[in-house]
């Protein structure tokens, strides 16, 4: 059996698959990474909760991998090593890699229902292309499918710590305004859910754009995570200030794209991962996200017909890893 897992800021999913056959786990759970100390107390628990045998494991990082070692961008967790773990729960082999890398090796085995289109039409996939996958969570990772041999190879990246570029005046007041609270302003600054939302909201807050809605100002008070509230409270059209939080997010997540999606001709498509694109399908599908997808000048026309879709698979990062650990 192979065991897999998903290894984020916010929650960690593993599960245990089958080496052939259907990748439908045999048993899965999740847990609340803050809420433990390490991956290895993480897996104790699963293991001993279950009668199943595992003789390998993939697991995908939020943060980099480098050298087999990695750690949690997002957690204070103790570095994690493939031998460590290998040794520890007697595996034959671990294979640590970025969660945005492990997504990338589900996007080809997606079923056209694990997808939906948001620049118009079908799922119509492009083959023989380069592909990106671009998922705003409690970060903002990102990850290449580059098209070789009939094949994808898929290449990791950091490009969600990249420098924030604005694409407007007020996301030019925007960076000017976060420039003054951090050293470095990076896409996930303004792009995630974990700092993104908030960040933009606060802006527009303290700028004085408008006033909170009495009762989504109280839902915000009581809460340790504001961004579900500003998230539901914007799709709901419940307060000005929500509304414009999304939008300001979703026309920076819309240029983001576009940015990769030139940088590696991506004409296979941009795949949104991640937990909010799912949950904003109704925003992302009015236009705003578009406009700013197809806003790079003398390449707009290029830009406006590379698909777009948004992996509707709750968990495409086991997907990814099941694929990927069969073929080790």
């Amino acid at each position: 059996m192979l065991l897999v897992g998903d290894i984020g800021g916010t929650k960690t999913d593993l599960a245990i698959i089958p080496l052939t056959g259907d990748i439908e786990p045999e048993v899965e759970s999740t847990f609340k990474s803050a809420e433990h100390a390490s991956l290895e107390e993480i897996i104790e628990i699963f293991l001993a909760n279950t009668q199943l045998s595992v003789s390998r494991a993939v697991f995908g990082i939020a943060g980099p991998v480098v050298d087999g070692t990695a750690d949690v961008t997002n957690l204070s967790w103790p570095v994690m090593s493939e031998t460590h773990l290998a040794e520890k729960f007697n595996l034959s082999v671990v294979k640590l890699l970025n969660d945005l890398e492990i997504i990338a090796h589900a996007v080809p085995h997606l079923p056209d229902t694990d997808l939906l289109s948001i620049n118009g039409g079908q799922v119509e996939r492009a083959l023989g292309q380069h592909k990106a996958v671009v998922a705003p969570g409690t970060g903002l990772g990102e990850a290449i499918l580059f098209h070789h041999a009939g094949g994808y190879q898929v290449v990791a990246s950091e490009g969600g710590h990249a420098s924030f570029a604005p694409h407007s005046l007020f996301e030019i007041g925007l960076l000017k305004h976060l420039m003054e609270k951090y050293n470095h302003v990076s896409y996930e600054r303004v792009c995630s859910g974990g700092l993104g939302i908030p960040n933009i909201y606060n802006y527009l807050k303290e700028n004085g754009y408008a006033t909170e809605n009495p009762q989504v100002e109280a839902e915000l008070a009581q809460t340790s995570d504001p961004t579900p509230v500003i998230i539901q409270a914007g799709l709901n059209q419940n307060s000005e200030l929500c509304i414009e939080t999304l939008n300001a997010f979703v026309s920076i997540l819309g240029s983001e794209a576009g940015n990769v999606a030139l940088k590696a001709m991506t004409l296979g498509g941009i795949y949104l991962g991640g937990g909010i694109p799912p949950r904003i399908v109704p925003k992302l599908q009015d236009g705003t996200f578009m406009a700013a997808f197809v806003k790079k000048g003398r390449f707009s026309d290029m830009l406006a017909r590379i698909p777009v879709y948004v992996i509707l698979n709750k968990k495409p990062a086991l997907v990814g890893a099941a694929y990927y650990g069969r073929a080790l």
